[in-house]
């Protein structure tokens, strides 16, 4: 019989924090891809000092618990069942998220990451929405500060035209 969803416990984060002596208080970085995890637990209450955080290929359906979480600079939630960006509005530092192969399908989601000042970097390659008329040009126009979007840099004629162009992106995105 095959065994349930596993929790994020504190146990599991000591074992996968074995290269910091099993200390979580000062955790700079930790690996949890490929757990079967469903939520996202306890890590922004025990680990406050992450900066790399790898969730990727699991079953998590929101991005939760990690606001308390203010040095985190990559986050890496690929390949999970993500359906709306939120929640990482208390992470000042977040400079590269990873969320390819997802169920984001409405683009608008993606503008709360507004408020990650520092966000340079962002992965939504296998989602829905990438497929979205206007989809690039919304994502530059919501969010100045990146500078690469689906591994393409983005260029400044770009940004140009996505601010001229700030009511028809929106237009598009949200039919």
């Amino acid at each position: 019989m095959p065994a349930g969803p596993v929790r994020l416990t504190v146990e599991l984060i000591r074992k996968r924090a074995e290269h910091n002596e099993g200390c979580l208080t000062d955790l700079k970085e930790v690996t949890l891809h490929q757990h079967e995890l469903e939520r996202i637990e306890v890590l922004g209450d025990v680990c406050r000092e992450l900066e790399i955080i790898y969730l990727c290929n699991n079953y998590i359906p929101k991005i939760e618990g990690l606001h308390k979480l203010k040095f985190l600079s990559y986050l890496n939630l690929a390949v999970n069942s993500i359906a709306v960006v939120e929640g990482l509005e208390g992470c000042e530092m977040l400079k590269k998220l990873d969320l390819t192969l997802n169920f984001i399908s409405d683009p608008s989601s993606i503008a709360s990451l507004r408020a990650n000042a520092f966000l340079e970097v962002l992965h939504l390659t296998g989602n829905a929405c990438t497929t979205t008329d206007g989809y690039r040009a919304f994502v530059v126009q919501a969010l100045p500060q990146l500078i690469t979007l689906d591994g393409e840099d983005i260029v400044r004629s770009e940004q140009i035209l996505a601010r001229q162009d700030d009511g028809e992106n929106k237009e598009a995105v949200d039919m």
